[in-house]
């Protein structure tokens, strides 16, 4: 069989240069761009039988004026960067990269959670910078330091990285709650499944982990963050537009609650006028969660999985396209 034409159009997040393509190269005749801008997708998707993408935009224009194109590997889980309806109609496969970061973000979420409760990083730039040196004390606090267990951890979203986040909870001695939406297999055993208005007044962290969507957008707003207690932590690692980002920095000033961390923001890059880069008592990460190498290498491995599911015939992966 001839080998295919597969192009990556946005390879840089996903590899900057320190991890090897090889398990993809092997199946296909690739051309890797790090990025590609809007106006490019097209010249660079327009003769190629496959398409590997990230974030870059493949819209009905594009699908339409790629007569060559077979299939669409998606190097993240989200598929909202695809026009499915086109695909359909074409009869593309198009196929994603479930589960490849799960440990990474339950990870990252408690990185962030930490950070709140013992602000390491303050504590260690200011004992370099003198403090510790400084202090008539063989101790000294900057912040109160947060004990978690006994603390109730509320985790909204409870797939694979909610239930992962929600062990890492359970080994810090946390009470687990937890709201999904389908309630047909039991909870684990010490998770309790309950509404999101008692998740949210019971809740000393809340947790995201739930996929964007017309019923999840503005999820956390001005209204919900009322129902948290003051002494409450928000952490997304999820998406970003499940935040209304102004009514989150508004309750931060007002010490509605205590403090939020986020790996995600509504548009990114954000513009620099974005209210959470300024909130007081918000950490901000650059969308790593997912990042760690030994992710980013299982990424590479699944997609080259998928590639060769789909060239010897039996797709896996696929993203249902209606």
């Amino acid at each position: 069989m001839k080998r295919p034409k597969l192009v990556i159009l946005d390879a840089f997040a996903t590899n900057p240069g320190d991890l090897s393509w090889a398990p993809i190269e092997a199946l296909a005749d690739c051309t890797i761009h790090d990025r590609t801008s809007p106006s490019d997708v097209l010249a660079r998707t327009g003769d190629a039988d496959a398409v590997m993408l990230n974030k870059a935009v493949l819209d009905a224009h594009t699908i339409a004026h790629a007569p060559h194109l077979k299939y669409v590997g998606i190097l993240a889980t989200g598929w909202n960067t695809i026009d499915l309806a086109a695909a359909k109609m074409r009869g593309l496969v198009v196929t994603n990269v479930p589960g490849y970061s799960t440990d990474s973000v339950a990870q990252h979420a408690f990185a962030l959670l930490l950070e709140l409760t013992n602000q390491v990083a303050l504590h260690s730039a200011d004992a370099r910078s003198g403090g510790w040196a400084k202090n008539p004390d063989y101790c000294y606090r900057l912040t109160p330091q947060m004990e978690l267990a006994g603390l109730t951890l509320g985790i909204i979203g409870f797939g694979q990285i909610g239930q992962a986040v929600a062990r890492i909870g359970q080994a810090f001695g946390m009470r687990v709650i937890a709201h999904r939406r389908d309630h047909t297999a039991p909870p684990p055993e010490g998770v309790s499944y309950v509404p999101l208005d008692r998740l949210f007044s019971e809740s000393d962290v809340v947790s995201l982990h739930c996929p964007l969507s017309p019923d999840t957008a503005g999820l956390i707003n001005a209204a919900r963050l009322a129902q948290m207690k003051k002494t409450a932590f928000l952490i997304n690692t999820s998406r970003g537009p499940l935040v209304v980002e102004q009514d989150l920095a508004d309750a931060l000033r007002a010490g509605r609650i205590a403090g939020a961390a986020v790996d995600v923001l509504s548009t990114e890059p954000p513009a620099a006028t974005n209210p959470l880069l300024s909130a007081p008592r918000c950490l901000v990460t650059p969308h790593i969660a997912w990042a760690t190498d030994a992710a980013r290498r299982r990424l590479i491995d699944i997609a080259a999985e998928n590639l060769r599911a789909f060239l010897a015939g039996k797709p896996v992966h696929q993203i249902p396209l209606g």
